[in-house]
């Protein structure tokens, strides 16, 4: 008989408690990637105004995320910006303000899917005008493989501010078992074992969204065979290979804006 979503949360929790995890170290490593990574997605120009928020499981508590307080600049967050919210949406740790959308929709996929450590969501450019097409993901470049058969599509509650569970609920739903979805006319949604491959794979879906654009303006893009689009995926569509092609971006961050840690 199939666990439930609470007896497998249950569980991991019992199993982390066994093994003596040290979970303030790990908390700490898990915040300090997160307001690496919010930041990482400043700097690149991928959130516009206050929308947009990054999650990460707490390693003790698995029903609690961590997550950007509403209203602050990406590009400015500190690990001692970040606030700590149940699955009940109280913040439990912290001071900054919660934004109601990322409680209904991360909210909704912590608790669907207990693998899932980190997810990423903003109003992209790229990202939010593809989403306005009804269309999937095409593998027409050697990077979008990374995303074949592992992104989903989902319409329902399209253009909507997300402040509903119920939406929260079925986004989860559509989102499956992939990394990645599609929301339409709102954008972007990816998830990871690690903020580095969930932040990276929103990265490069945007890019892939906007290669799409592009190409598709300018013709007819010719697609990749499938048998080459398995291959992309295996080779670079895992999560350890999403959190490697994250580490440049933290090594930067590190040299050049060490603060963030504070």
């Amino acid at each position: 008989m199939t666990d439930t979503v609470e007896e497998t949360l249950a569980k991991l929790e019992e199993q982390a408690k066994t093994d003596q995890t040290d979970f303030e170290a790990e908390r700490l490593h898990r915040k300090q990637r997160l307001a690496c990574g919010l930041r990482t997605m400043g700097r690149l120009h991928l959130a516009e105004g206050v929308p947009g928020h990054v999650t990460v499981r707490d390693p003790e508590h698995l029903d609690r995320f961590w997550v950007n307080p509403f209203g602050t600049n990406f590009k400015l967050m500190k690990v001692s910006d970040l606030i700590c919210v149940n699955h009940e949406g109280e913040v439990v740790e912290g001071d900054g303000p919660l934004n109601q959308a990322a409680f209904a929709i991360h909210g909704q996929i912590h608790q669907a899917r207990p693998d899932i450590i980190a997810a990423a969501h903003s109003h992209s450019m790229y990202g939010k005008t593809f989403s306005t097409l009804g269309t999937p993901l095409k593998m027409i470049t050697q990077d979008s493989t990374m995303f074949y058969n592992d992104v989903a599509m989902c319409n329902d509650g399209s253009g909507a501010v997300v402040l509903s569970e119920e939406i929260g609920r079925k986004m989860a739903e559509s989102l499956g078992s992939k990394k990645a979805m599609i929301h339409q006319n709102h954008g972007l949604i990816t998830t990871g074992g690690t903020v580095d491959a969930a932040v990276w794979w929103f990265i490069a879906l945007e890019r892939a969204c906007q290669s799409q654009l592009v190409a598709e303006a300018a013709g007819t893009p010719i697609e990749i065979p499938e048998a080459f689009c398995q291959d992309g995926w295996e080779s670079q569509g895992s999560d350890i290979a999403g959190w490697f092609q994250f580490q440049p971006f933290w090594d930067e961050l590190v040299a050049r804006e060490p603060e963030f840690l504070d």
